[in-house]
């Protein structure tokens, strides 16, 4: 009969912990307003100049948690506990470049708010365009 008791509290012991797991690992989906799914990018992605602001901007923003690839193995990676993505996917270059902007701008989790770093809407949206270059 101990052996049975003990058992059941094992066995509960180990769904906690599963679930637990699955619940922190887990990331909730990204729901991004319907404006900004639809928001156009005022910016030209082909000029020159535009492509290298936006590359510096990656450069020092984004870098070192998504990576120089954009493949989620910067060096900041390990101390974040959401998925950093990885930008050359098909999945992610799905987004619509109004969503990238929202994550960009308003941030989540571990994901920083860029909105008083990079406080001009149009360097954003530069970073956007340099963001698209990386499924290439």
């Amino acid at each position: 009969m101990k052996k049975n008791k003990f058992l059941l509290q094992l066995l509960s012991i180990g769904v906690f912990i599963m679930l637990y797991s699955f619940t922190t690992i887990t990331q909730e989906k990204w729901v991004v307003p319907e404006e900004y799914k639809t928001k156009a990018n005022p910016t030209n992605a082909d000029d020159g100049e535009n492509k290298a602001i936006g590359k510096s901007l990656y450069s020092k923003h984004c870098k070192s948690c998504h990576g120089k690839e954009g493949y989620g193995d910067g060096p900041k990676a390990e101390e974040q506990e959401g998925d950093l993505g990885d930008f050359s996917t098909e999945e992610f270059q799905a987004q619509t470049d109004g969503e990238l902007f929202y994550k960009i701008k308003k941030g989540r989790d571990d994901m920083p708010k860029f909105e008083k770093k990079i406080t001009d809407d149009e360097d954003i949206w530069l970073v956007v365009n340099y963001i698209r270059t990386l499924a290439e």
